[in-house]
Formats: C-alpha cells, sequence, structure tokens
C-alpha cells in the first residue's frame, strides 16, 4: 500500500520571468547589461496551500461585494485588473531581483501586477498557478 500523501503539493514554484517576446528576464549587472546570475523570478504560493486558498476566497468575497453593489456582476477593465493585481499579490512569496520606484514587498507586487506595460507578467503567473504540475515533487529516478 502506498501512502496518497507522497503526491501531495509542494507549497511554492519559483518562475523566472520572460519578457514581451518571450526571452528569459535578467537584472542588470554593473555595466547596465542582463546579469545572467541574477535570473528576475518570482516565488508564488500554489493550489495546495493556505495562502492559496485564503486570496481566492478574498477574491470571490470582493466578486460578491462588487455583485451587491452593482447588482451585476459584469467587471470593468480596471475591476479586472485590480482584482488580478490582488490576488498575485497575496499569493507571491517574493519578487528576486526585481525593483520599481524603490518599491518593497506588497506595493511592489502590486505596482508590477497593476502595470498593463507589465501585463505579460501576470498572464504568466496566471499559467503558471492554473498548473498543479508546477507545484509537485521532482519523480525519483527511476
Amino acid at each position: 500500500m502506498t501512502n496518497l500523501k507522497k503526491y501531495a503539493l509542494v507549497p511554492t514554484a519559483t518562475h523566472q520571468l520572460r519578457d514581451g517576446n518571450d526571452e528569459p528576464m535578467f537584472a542588470d549587472g554593473p555595466d547596465g547589461k542582463p546579469d545572467e546570475s541574477k535570473p528576475m523570478n518570482v516565488h508564488v504560493f500554489g493550489p495546495g496551500t493556505k495562502v492559496y486558498a485564503k486570496a481566492k476566497a478574498a477574491q470571490a468575497n470582493r466578486n460578491m461585494d462588487r455583485y451587491k453593489k452593482k447588482g451585476k456582476s459584469d467587471l470593468t477593465a480596471e475591476d479586472q485588473i485590480k482584482d488580478t493585481a490582488d490576488f498575485l499579490a497575496a499569493v507571491t512569496d517574493r519578487f528576486e531581483n526585481i525593483e520599481v520606484d524603490e518599491l518593497t514587498d506588497k506595493a511592489l507586487h502590486l505596482a508590477v501586477y497593476s502595470d498593463l506595460e507589465l501585463c505579460f507578467i501576470p498572464a504568466q503567473l496566471d499559467k503558471l498557478l492554473s498548473d498543479t504540475a508546477n507545484f509537485t515533487k521532482a519523480s525519483p529516478a527511476a
């Protein structure tokens, strides 16, 4: 008999950001050129965590509040951007080698996720979070 928990999801995944051309992103080195030893990574909590479950519940509550307030469930473009940014910021553990205007922590996360010129970043994380395979343990060698 096999213990089912051996298939449990890992709590976090690391994703190296890719630019709008699908090229890996790196922080600039001292010479101003991308330094391949400094990948721009996002560490996120996955679907098997309480952090993710809490963020999903908060997202559902925001949607319900909006429905009660407006009498309809249609999201405006601004609502959708804010909702996505709030959810992703809630499941983000940390950024690595990423900076915007000297912001830190949640303020930095929200700035990145709500910037329409960086719309490819939330899209990447939505895709990452929607696939539980990204949160599985490495298979043992046969």
